[in-house]
């Protein structure tokens, strides 16, 4: 027994653990709620406590909570943040759909630090929970978690993805290879152009999350229990979100209509699409960059990814290209993610959404997927391939497809027997091109030319 200490609630006691932070609301969360034995993330807990500092800002200012109780519970949010007490946030995130466990547990986490800073007791409910509910808090939480994880996070790396892609498409742009699509060969491109369509896939990626990010930081807090701000100031929403813009660096506003974001999960389900979006783009990467690997004598054998492991605890000195697969596995998950955050996006009964915890898990994880992924395939996998060109240039020389140039001096269809009898006999293009036409051979080269193909236009310019 004396490990526990005895806290009550409006319920009645409950049993607590002595060196535990929180209380009895927690302490009933903890044992209703044995689904996952996974907690909401520290990033999302850490944004619960910036919610309830910026809070307190207001209502001193307000005049409803006294200065030194203010400071305190502020005080109190700083060393949440800093992640001091993260093993003071267990409730499961499969737990009530608003979230209120958590609040709660960030509400009486909050009050026992602040007590300790305070010459009289720091109620979790009417101090630390004032002009709030769980309905407003836990969809700010939300946006607010995710807004900080994409403008510190992801966003950075996907910068940094995508100078890499540049660098490395400007150093690559006059080494030429054959195309692709429907994995057969098709006209030439150079690497420079191949990684350019990457980098703009992720640069298209950035500018839609920037787009997110906008929508992320219109807040519903100042809403309460349904979205008409009852038990708050009037002048409670805007004063918060000027006093959570001067804490946490992001320009946030209070929503013109908070119905809108307590009830719905709207902006979630369109972030997580654009981050889905974003995982299609990397899967799609990291599987051209595992094509282009293969072989070394078997496959494309294209390029070299760095040697990271050995590849196998059979077969001696095989080499896998274990980044893009790791990467091509996050995105998997990512798009699972996505599932299931639109599923929980219309679970929105009347005023409330009722799969709060569901949504913040999911779409903060997946934003971490892809913050790593981007970065990992950057540093390990674009930076540091190696080009086997010989292979490019044998590929190239017997490429049939070439003959594309030539369609418009001599037809489709001569040119598709050229190409036919090229790659049946296995010989040059030129060559046969050369005997089945009156061009010329040096005309032939010119219009031949793979370098010059790549620059598009038509066989006179």
């Amino acid at each position: 027994m004396s490990n526990y200490r005895t806290e009550q609630d409006s319920m009645g006691d409950v049993r607590v653990p002595a060196d535990a932070l929180y209380g009895a609301q927690t302490q009933r969360a903890v044992n209703n709620f044995h689904i996952s034995g996974t907690p909401l993330p520290s990033a999302f807990i850490h944004s619960v406590a910036r919610i309830k500092k910026a809070a307190a800002q207001a209502n001193a200012a307000l005049g409803l909570l006294e200065a030194p109780v203010a400071k305190a519970i502020v005080d109190a949010c700083d060393e949440i943040v800093r992640g001091r007490h993260d093993n003071q946030f267990p409730v499961d995130v499969y737990q009530t759909g608003s979230g209120t466990s958590t609040n709660m547990n960030v509400n009486e986490v909050v009050a026992h630090l602040a007590s300790e800073r305070c010459d009289q007791t720091v109620s979790a409910n009417d101090h630390v929970n004032m002009s709030q509910s769980s309905n407003d808090v836990i969809p700010t939480a939300i946006h607010l978690s995710a807004a900080l994880a994409m403008n510190n996070h992801l966003l950075p790396k996907l910068k940094f993805l995508h100078t890499t892609l540049l660098k490395r498409a400007q150093e690559l742009d006059s080494v030429v290879k054959t195309g692709r699509t429907h994995l057969m060969d098709a006209m030439p491109v150079t690497l420079g152009q191949e990684l350019g369509g990457w980098a703009g896939q992720i640069a298209a990626c950035e500018a839609r999350l920037y787009q997110c990010l906008d929508q992320l930081c219109t807040l519903p807090q100042g809403g309460t229990a349904v979205g008409t701000g009852v038990n708050a100031h009037p002048d409670f929403a805007p004063l918060f979100a000027r006093q959570l813009t001067e804490n946490v660096g992001l320009v946030c506003s209070a929503a013109d209509n908070f119905f809108a974001l307590q009830s719905s999960q709207d902006v979630a389900v369109a972030t997580s699409g654009q981050i889905k979006t974003l995982a299609v783009a990397l899967m799609k990467i990291a599987n051209d960059l595992r094509w282009m690997n293969s072989g070394p004598l078997a496959g494309l054998g294209e390029i070299e990814l760095e040697a990271l492991q050995p590849g196998s605890s059979i077969m001696p000195g095989k080499v896998n290209p274990v980044i893009p697969e790791a990467v091509a596995m996050a995105c998997a998950d990512v798009m699972g993610k996505d599932t299931t955050i639109t599923i929980a996006g219309q679970s929105g009964n009347f005023e409330l959404n009722v799969m709060l915890p569901l949504v913040a898990h999911n779409l903060l994880s997946s934003i971490e997927r892809m913050t790593n992924s981007a970065e990992v395939l950057a540093e390990r996998a674009i930076a540091t391939f190696t080009v086997r060109e010989s292979n490019l240039q044998q590929a190239l020389a017997r490429n049939p497809v070439l003959v594309t140039a030539l369609n418009s001096i001599i037809g489709y269809n001569k040119a598709a027997a050229i190409a036919k009898k090229a790659y049946t006999e296995g010989r040059p293009i030129i060559d046969v091109a050369d005997e089945e036409t009156d061009i010329g051979r040096e005309e032939l080269e010119r219009l031949l030319n793979p370098e010059r193909l790549t620059r598009g236009g038509l066989p006179g310019e």
